[in-house]
């Protein structure tokens, strides 16, 4: 898994500040599955990636579709285990801490951006 942040474009504003982005098809299907909910400060950014489940999963999360540009087309929060969400046109997904899209005021529209961390 790379290690980045996740960023507003209209501001440069860190939106998340410790975003996984999976690295390989292996990566992106593996997901959130067997590992720990996210924290607060926590995302996992998937590329590509039109739709999301949470089968295997223990607990909700909040899934932000993406544009190839990076606008948020769809945001589903707190999708629970056991369910499927997707988004026409979404080519990335970003996924949150239940209530964390919400905290983090990202709203359809807005135009987010994966960096690589410097290390």
């Amino acid at each position: 898994m790379l290690h980045g942040e996740v960023v507003a474009a209209e501001d440069k504003r860190i939106v998340c500040s410790n975003v996984f982005k999976a690295a390989n098809a292996w990566e992106r299907a593996r997901g959130l599955l067997a590992r720990k909910p996210l924290s607060e400060n926590q995302g996992l950014w998937l590329e590509p990636c039109p739709s999301v489940h949470t089968i295997g999963m223990r607990y909700s999360i909040d899934i932000v579709f993406l544009n190839s540009d990076g606008y948020v087309k769809k945001i589903v929060p707190a999708l629970k285990p056991l369910r499927f969400a997707g988004c026409s046109g979404a080519t990335a997904t970003l996924e949150l801490a239940e209530g964390q899209a919400a905290k983090l005021d990202i709203h359809p529209g807005m135009q987010l951006n994966w960096k690589p961390k410097d290390t």
